[in-house]
This record gives structure tokens, sequence and C-alpha cells, in this order.
């Protein structure tokens, strides 16, 4: 009886460390960041308030005839799209043990194939949409396995391999847009034909043009099926065993090798996904031997969200805000944007520690 409290006691101070962790991250980055405005002398409570109004959450004083705090919150959702697929990915990886730093180049990969095979292309786009997306899964999933398969048949560790296949991928897909799909004004990849883009376009009365993300729809239900895998599903409970301890779940039988394959190529799949909402639905070119600096936010925002995929949601939604809104706090207070980046390592910061302080009172109790 005394044993059954204590468990319960145990799993009571576990849920609530999962909502106060993430709490007391956003609230401590945000007094770092009230600090950081006071120093450089700016009004820190207007300047944080321009963030959301960049991201279409605040009402900006004055829009463009085409732009309203509507158009600027579609754009943010855009842009929130990939952010949250790229947490995703890296959820999984951690979930079973494996660090999947490669977001970045998976995202390029898919973004890259997706471009040049039906983002030139005339297909209509109730065909391109579903191969865009396609492709982001399979490219995705086959860098993501590869990666996996080094580390199980030759001891690769999966942060040296993802890394040194960031730095191939955007030297390869570099030379190859330079070369044959460069645009010799902007000299970035030529612009990607409407008809394949990830977006529903819509014009109102008033004459506002929306741009709703395709991403959006597929993100939020790869959350609900990620998690639904891993807490449901057998394939699922193995990644959580092997990433739990790796021994024990070769003595009880499970077949780590696929296991870790299996791992990563559904990390890298989601990974595949976020670089194809990205590049063909926030986006519509590539910069030559330009990796994708969400890949790596997406480790804060998977940390965050406490490796769980639903609330991932809401730790994406929140990064997000820095990342869309820094644009039009920079122009608002004159601070420059990079301060976005800061947060976000902030963030990082504070939720790495905050796993460490959860793991290690788990270890003691």
């Amino acid at each position: 009886m005394k044993q059954g409290k204590e468990s319960k006691t145990l799993t009571t101070r576990l849920r609530s460390s999962r909502l106060l962790i993430p709490l007391a991250s956003v609230i401590l980055t945000f007094a770092v960041l009230i600090l950081v405005f006071v120093v450089i002398g700016r009004n820190p409570f207007s300047a944080i308030y321009s963030f959301f109004q960049g991201s279409g959450l605040g009402l900006k004083p004055s829009y463009s005839k085409s732009s309203s705090m509507l158009t600027d919150f579609l754009s943010y959702l855009g842009i929130m799209s990939p952010m949250l697929l790229g947490s995703l990915g890296v959820v999984v990886g951690l979930r079973g043990g494996l660090f999947n730093i490669g977001v970045s180049g998976q995202m390029l990969t898919a973004g890259f194939l997706a471009t040049i095979l039906v983002g030139y292309s005339k297909l209509p786009p109730h065909l391109s949409i579903p191969l865009v997306l396609l492709i982001g899964l399979a490219a995705g999933a086959l860098l993501g396995a590869m990666i996996g398969w080094l580390k199980y048949r030759f001891n690769v560790h999966e942060v040296v391999s993802s890394i040194m296949f960031n730095y191939i991928v955007s030297f390869l897909t570099g030379y190859f847009i330079k070369t044959k799909y460069v645009d010799p004004i902007i000299r970035s990849s030529r612009q990607v034909a409407a008809n394949a883009k990830l977006q529903l376009v819509f014009h109102s009365a008033s004459g506002l043009k929306l741009v709703i993300p395709v991403g959006i729809f597929v993100a939020v239900a790869m959350a609900f099926l990620i998690r639904f895998y891993l807490e449901r599903m057998a394939g699922g409970f193995e990644i959580r065993m092997v990433g739990f301890n790796r021994e024990g779940a070769a003595y009880a039988g499970v077949p780590i090798r696929n296991v870790m394959i299996r791992t990563m190529l559904i990390s890298g799949a989601l990974a595949g996904l976020a670089g194809v909402t990205y590049y063909l639905g926030y986006y519509s070119t590539m910069v030559p031997k330009d990796l994708p600096s969400l890949g790596y936010d997406a480790i804060a925002v998977a940390l965050l969200g406490n490796l769980g995929p639903v609330s991932c949601i809401l730790s994406s939604a929140l990064i997000t805000i820095f990342q869309k809104g820094a644009v039009y706090m920079s122009s608002a207070t004159g601070v420059v944007r990079e301060i976005a980046s800061l947060v976000t390592g902030i963030l990082l910061l504070f939720s790495s520690l905050g796993v460490s302080m959860r793991e290690r009172s788990r270890h003691y109790d």
C-alpha cells in the first residue's frame, strides 16, 4: 500500500515537472530578455510586444493595402509549420536515444529534390502538392536511415555522421544550384512554380491576398500521429525501450538494429517534410550552400516541449514568434533582429538545464 502511494507521488511529481520546468524556462528567458532591452536602453515591454505584432498576434499601427493582421498571422503559421515538423524529427530521435542534429541537411535534401523534380514542372496542384510531400518524406527518410545504419553497422556516432551529411548536402546542392538552377538576377535557385507551392491562395472582397499554408495542417496532424505511434503502438514502444535502456531492450529481444534504423528513418522523414514546407511553402527559392538555421532551432523547440510531440505545438508557436517577429521588432525598435537567435539560445539553455534537473531528481528518487 505504501509502495503504491509512493509510486503515485512520484508520477504526480513527474507530471508537474513536465509543466513547471518549461514554464520556468519561458519565464527566465523573458526575464533575461527584459534585462537585455533595459541595458541597451529600449522599452522592454513595447519591444517584446513588437515580436507579437510582427507575427500577426498583435495589432500594428498601420498596414499596407494588401496586408492585415490576418495575413501576418497566416505567414506566421507558414514558418511555424517546418519548425514544428523539424522539432518532431528531433523528438523521435531523442526518444529512441539518438540525437538527430542533421535536421538542416535533411530539410535541404528534401527541399532541393522536391524543387527540381516537381517545383519546376507544370503539374496541377492536386498532383504536385501530394508529390512534393511524398518526395519530402522519402528523401528525408533515406538520409535518416543511412545515419541510423552507420550508427549500428560501424558505430559511427549519429551526431558526427549527421554533421558530415550536412556539409555534403550543403556543397552538393550548392554546386547544382549554381551550375544548373541559378537565377542570374538574385543568384539563388529559380523560383518554384505557383502550382507546386504548398499553399492555398484566396483573395478576399477587400483585396487581401490570403495565403493559407498547407504545411500547418500536415504538421499538426503529424504531431498527434507521432504521439499515437510512440505511446500506443508496438513500434513506438520499441523505440522508447531502446532509448531508455538499449542493453535492457536487447536482453528483452528487441531488434536493436531495426529499431535504430527505424528511429532515424522516421526522424529524417519528418525533417524532410519540414524541408518541403520550408522551401516550397514558406519560401520559393534556395540559397546555395546555405543550411536552414531552423533545423537547429528545432532542437530548442523539442527540449522546451519536453520531448512531447503535442507539446511541441505550443513550444514551436512560442519560438516562432521570436523568429518571425524579429524583422518587425528590428524596424520598430532599431534593435538588430539577430536578438531572436539570442532568445532561442537562452530558451535552449534553460530547457537543457530543466531536463538535466528532472533526470537527476528521478535518479535520486
